[in-house]
């Protein structure tokens, strides 16, 4: 048997009276969509719930499958170590889907646990569900640091273990939605929460996962959201299949985003095969972008794909604009790939001979040198979009009045630490936020004093 049902579900501890003491009141729709979401899981009569959460053992490069026979948790974190819940494993699905993802090339499994206890994620879904009387074992997989398409394909692969196995099935998608929807919330706002949260639930009451897969993970990050990727997998548990879609609820009077939907299968649908469409738009996109760079982000690409096939350093081409061949500057080339960084190395004042030879040596070191990334593999290559900044001269500044984020980058000194951010980033909004992360990154804490500068940059593309 195939996934019978998906559904997407919040995950917060308040939502229950012994952790909310009458503040799960503001949240009525959720508990009570909630409670509808386990009722129609109840109905399906599953041998197994699938429950896919944000909170469960997370690696960066790979999907964690909770092995064993079964594991308990409690909300001690949340001042209410009474509440306590127990599941089954299903052993043998596990198993099965670590199989197939072998075969898939996909890195996920049950290797690397680092903590038995059922996480909230699991818990707040597995609450209403025991409630409502499902009582089947289940499995609990993580979330990884991975792109878009590789959640989508571990879905498609969770549902052909399903299928192999003749297993009667519903998928949980636990996670919440934006954590920075208001000024008065935990986590502070942010622009993209709003935006984030209505193109999302406007994508699950339509069932419009082309449009959900192809949110841009700058506006993910931005928004603070812990929900993105189980949905992503949760759309690959449904690929080619005919759904009926139904917002249950959303809510978000915390500054943090609550939606409840549910998605019935109704039959096999070739046409939705949206993983297939995801992928088809986003090589015409990267083909776009290839052929639509300029001199500089040209010689960049082809400083670091030269070295990575061949092992060889470039010199700077004959044919350059006089501007690469002549003038000297200090240079950034960052790296990206499906959405995020994957390197950036650059120089406050120039190093090199000219500014195409900055570029070339800056780019190499984005892909190969990064302290933060392993470097890049051949295979990589045509996934890369690049950005070449080059940097106009550094000016002291008496304070941060003098920034403005979408104009200036800044230079952050303390003695030998220096720290730098460059202007006109995704989620950078104020200049308070650009000097914290300038002092972050150069290990100076809050209460120290700092010298500041500001500089502009040509961007290109």
């Amino acid at each position: 048997m195939p996934v019978l049902a998906a559904y997407a579900v919040p995950h917060p501890p308040l939502l229950l009276p012994e952790i909310g003491r009458g503040e799960e009141r503001k949240i009525a729709a959720t508990a009570e969509a909630y409670r509808e979401v386990a009722k129609r899981a109840s109905a399906c009569k599953p041998d197994v719930v699938l429950i896919v959460s944000p909170h469960a053992t997370l690696y960066a490069d790979y999907f964690h499958i909770s092995p064993g026979i079964g594991a308990q948790g409690d909300f001690s974190a949340f001042q209410a170590p009474q509440v306590q819940l127990r599941a089954d494993y299903d052993q043998e699905l596990a198993h099965r889907i670590e199989v197939l993802a072998h075969r898939w090339r996909l890195p996920a499994g049950t290797m690397g646990e680092r903590d038995k206890r059922l996480d909230h994620g699991t818990m707040l879904p597995l609450r209403f569900l025991q409630e409502a009387g499902l009582t089947c074992p289940i499995v609990r997989i993580g979330l990884s640091g991975l792109s878009v398409l590789t959640h989508y394909r571990l879905g498609q692969c969770i549902s052909e273990a399903v299928d192999n196995l003749s297993r009667r099935a519903v998928l949980i998608a636990s996670g919440d939605l934006s954590h920075k929807l208001t000024e008065d919330g935990p986590y502070g706002f942010a622009p993209e929460g709003p935006l984030f949260d209505k193109a999302v639930t406007q994508a699950l009451s339509t069932g419009d996962f082309l449009a959900m897969l192809s949110l841009a993970p700058e506006m993910s990050q931005s928004a603070a959201e812990c929900g993105w990727r189980s949905l992503q997998i949760m759309a690959g548990a449904l690929d080619r299949k005919s759904l009926k879609p139904e917002l249950l609820s959303y809510e978000g009077p915390f500054g943090v985003g609550y939606a409840v939907a549910a998605f019935p299968v109704t039959g096999p649908n070739p046409e939705r095969d949206i993983g297939e469409q995801f992928d088809k738009a986003r090589r015409a996109e990267l083909e776009r972008r290839h052929r639509e760079e300029d001199p500089y982000v040209r010689l960049a690409r082809l400083s670091l794909e030269t070295f990575v096939r061949t092992g060889k350093r470039v010199t700077p081409p004959e044919d350059l604009p006089p501007e690469l061949r002549h003038t000297r500057a200090g240079v950034f080339v960052s790296l990206h790939k499906d959405g995020l960084l994957r390197g950036c190395i650059g120089t406050i004042l120039p190093a090199a001979a000219s500014l195409a030879e900055e570029i070339l040596h800056n780019a190499l070191s984005a892909g190969s040198n990064d302290p933060r990334f392993e470097p890049v593999r051949e295979e990589e290559l045509p996934d890369l979009i690049y950005s070449v900044d080059v940097l106009g001269p550094t000016e002291k500044i008496a304070s941060e009045a003098e920034l403005n984020p979408s104009r200036y980058g800044v230079v952050v000194q303390n003695g030998s630490r220096r720290g730098l951010l460059l202007p006109n980033l995704d989620g950078v909004h104020t200049a308070e936020q650009q000097v914290a992360i300038a002092r972050r990154k150069a290990g100076i804490e809050p209460g120290e004093r700092v010298r500041l500068s500001r500089f502009e940059v040509v961007r290109h593309f």
